[in-house]
């Protein structure tokens, strides 16, 4: 059995390496996609991990395969089909790392996975956590096949988790984003999600909205990311906020809020214990963890490229918050 299964968009981030005297730029090819990042980081740090979703058969559709299966996920839930193009996204960075998206995705592959190919590997059974995100609601078919295998995973009782991951050109409205994120809060058990989702959602502050999720949506374990700053952490037993570490050279943020979720969610599964039951200190030193994790990750291009060893986030752990 694997300790998580995520449903979602593999694709390829295309970064800025330079631009020539007119502004154009040079670009990279890095692998990506929301949940590739967060298995990617699940994986490198002692976790079991499958994909589900749909690639073209092209190019960068195999390549992006490849890469998950270096890293040690397992693959046999992506679909390669010929009819559509493997979703493509161009990343811009400003001055400070932080970063902007284009899509090409008119459909990308990644909105055409239907129901019976996400069900059809048996992956949802065999796991111990489902995760997905709200960009595999935008369109259908992939819609109705998320919903589905939510509604599987629920039904068997796995652990549901949740990364919304806003990104607003990739909906029909702003209303339509909201309500299909509405939908996904109250599925999820675990969430992640940003200060500026919880702004969006409810215009509220990072510590009220992980309070409104708690107290309304049903959901069990909130991480509200706080981008450069940290994390505020809370379930029922109460809540923490900690801080990321200083002096970090940040190169692109592509990515670090996935390497955060799945970093968190490899130490989560660790203490072996339910995201209710969890004390403030457990849930502080999770998110140490992942603080860490996504930080180093920024000092890289990409995002499932970008994780880093164990070693380096235990070594900073300790150096950041004086662990002896």
């Amino acid at each position: 059995m694997f300790d998580v299964v995520a449903l979602g968009e593999l694709l390829i981030d295309f970064a800025c390496a330079s631009k020539d005297e007119a502004g154009y730029p040079t670009l990279a090819a890095n692998p990506g996609g929301a949940p590739g990042n967060f298995l990617a980081a699940l994986q490198t740090y002692g976790c079991t991990t499958a994909m589900l979703g749909k690639v073209g058969a092209d190019a960068f559709g195999r390549l992006l395969v490849g890469t998950l299966e270096s890293r040690g996920i397992d693959t046999r839930g992506i679909v390669m089909d010929s009819d559509v193009f493997t979703t493509l996204a161009f990343v811009t960075l400003d001055d400070t790392g932080n970063r902007e998206f284009s899509f090409a995705r008119k459909p990308g592959a990644d909105t055409r996975l239907t129901e019976q190919e996400a069900l059809a590997a048996g992956l949802v059974d065999d796991c111990r956590v489902f995760h997905f995100g709200t960009l595999s609601l935008t369109d259908e078919p992939v819609r109705s096949a998320t919903r589905a295998a939510v509604a599987r995973a629920k039904a068997q009782g796995k652990l549901i988790s949740l990364d919304p991951n806003l990104r607003k050109p990739l909906w029909s409205s702003e209303d339509e984003a909201r309500a299909q994120i509405e939908w996904s809060l109250r599925q999820a058990d675990v969430v992640k999600i940003s200060d500026e989702e919880i702004d969006f959602l409810w215009g509220l502050s990072p510590e009220d909205g992980a309070q409104k999720l708690l107290s309304e949506y049903g959901v069990s374990l909130v991480y509200a990311t706080l981008g450069p700053k940290g994390c505020h952490v809370a379930n029922r037993n109460g809540a923490a906020t900690v801080s990321s570490p200083k002096g970090i050279h940040v190169v692109d943020t592509t990515g670090a809020g996935d390497i955060f979720g799945g970093s968190a969610m490899s130490r989560f599964l660790a203490l072996g214990k339910r995201p209710d039951a969890l004390s403030i200190a457990e849930m502080t030193e999770i998110v140490r963890f992942a603080c860490c994790a996504a930080s180093l990750s920024t000092q890289k291009h990409g995002g499932i490229s970008s994780v880093v060893p164990m070693e380096q986030v235990l070594a900073c752990v300790k150096e950041t918050y004086d662990l002896r």
